[in-house]
């Protein structure tokens, strides 16, 4: 089973939790929130397919676009890294869920967008734990619905398409990427509410349940069948 992550496994963050995170990186740069917001949309792109592939080198840019001084880069990374973490915090309901899938045999990856920050976060996060394999866009160098990474995925956990179930919230195309790549797929509300961040949702018509939560109950009905 592979899962996505933001909005699926931990919420995606809302508009308020952007503009808090942005005041506090524009508190360090020394410019204005807008300022900060812009460079921020600008780079997401680079900062998930891994042409900034450390959480330095996401400081430096930060920095480079709002024209501040190399002096507050080591803040820029830590505030980065405190983010990073508190992003990763998972619900007790969920770990338990992953739990029971692990307990019954499942082999589980994570297949996520994500930025250098929280690939260097993930190995501290109680999540990883509960994972055979990872894949992030920032270290596979492509972002959803490329094919490189739906295979990368699969190669990770040694199953062929047909054996894989893709379980996301829709983002970046994912479901229909999935199907693509031969596997089936399921969508879950997104987690943390609709207004959660999101780049290149589509219209899925699928199979949905309400939450990763609700994943073993679906297998347990499908292996009835």
């Amino acid at each position: 089973m592979i899962l996505d992550l933001f909005g699926t496994l931990v919420a995606a963050p809302s508009p308020v939790e952007r503009r808090a995170a942005a005041a506090q990186f524009a508190e360090i740069l020394g410019v204005s929130q807008s300022a900060v917001e812009t460079a921020l949309s600008d780079s997401w792109q680079a900062r998930h397919d891994g042409r900034l592939p450390s959480t330095t080198e996401i400081a430096v840019h930060l920095a480079d676009c709002c024209n501040a001084t190399a002096a507050c880069v080591g803040e820029l990374e830590m505030l980065l890294a405190r983010l990073a973490h508190a992003r990763l915090q998972a619900d007790a309901s969920l770990l338990r869920a992953l739990e029971q899938l692990q307990h019954g045999g499942a082999k589980l990856a994570v297949l996520s967008d994500a930025s250098p920050d929280i690939a260097e976060a993930w190995s501290r996060s109680a999540l990883a734990s509960h994972f055979d394999a990872v894949v992030f866009s920032c270290r596979a160098g492509a972002v959803k619905p490329d094919r490189l990474l739906f295979r990368a995925v699969l190669r990770e956990l040694d199953v062929a398409p047909h054996q894989a179930l893709y379980c996301g919230d829709g983002g970046g195309d994912e479901l229909a990427g999935a199907e693509r790549a031969g596997m089936r797929a399921v969508r879950v509300e997104r987690r943390g509410g609709a207004n959660g961040l999101v780049f290149g949702e589509t219209s899925w018509s699928g199979r949905a349940i309400p939450d990763v939560e609700a994943l073993p109950s679906l297998l347990d009905s499908w292996g009835k069948r």
